[in-house]
């Protein structure tokens, strides 16, 4: 069974100056406008981190070039693969996502190929649940696979065509 099979829905950079970060995509990739989701908060009660509840603020923005989502991350607080990523590397390319019917699912089939799930969560009630797993065996840091429910996806929608 593979983990996932695709789609590839979106890539995601992490970034320590977001408003820097989106400048130089725009410029690269013709995002024409970006949406900035300042303080996301996941919090212990729906995201683990290594299997331990753990509490973050993470700066998300939101753009797309065509039909794919470019996302940016900057940490605001607390511990997250994004810090780790951040002062282990400095900013740069993070993940791909993969869309997956069943985050469950796909969290099995990637431990029962030896590949590490890393964080884990969900927010708005389970609207969007996602998962990182270790991406180095294909050469990527992480892999998220994720679940997006019909609310979630509808602001996507109004995302993309605000950027497109």
């Amino acid at each position: 069974m593979s983990i996932a099979s695709g789609p590839i829905i979106q890539v995601c950079w992490v970034t320590d100056d977001i408003a820097a970060t989106e400048r130089l995509l725009s410029e690269q990739f013709g995002v024409g406008a970006w949406t900035r989701i300042p303080d996301v908060r996941f919090g212990p009660e729906s995201t683990t981190l290594r299997g331990e509840p753990v509490d973050c603020t993470l700066h998300v923005s939101l753009g797309y070039a065509g039909d794919l989502q470019l996302e940016l991350i900057q940490p605001v607080s607390g511990p997250s693969i994004h810090q780790e990523f951040l002062e282990a590397r400095g900013p740069g390319l993070h993940h791909v996502c993969f869309a997956v019917d069943d985050v469950d699912a796909a969290c099995t089939a990637a431990e029962a190929a030896g590949v590490p799930v890393l964080m884990r969560g969900s927010m708005m009630d389970g609207e969007i649940e996602f998962a990182y797993v270790d991406g180095a065996a294909g050469g990527a840091p992480y892999v998220e696979l994720a679940r997006i429910g019909p609310q979630m996806q509808a602001f996507y929608d109004a995302v993309r065509g605000r950027t497109g």
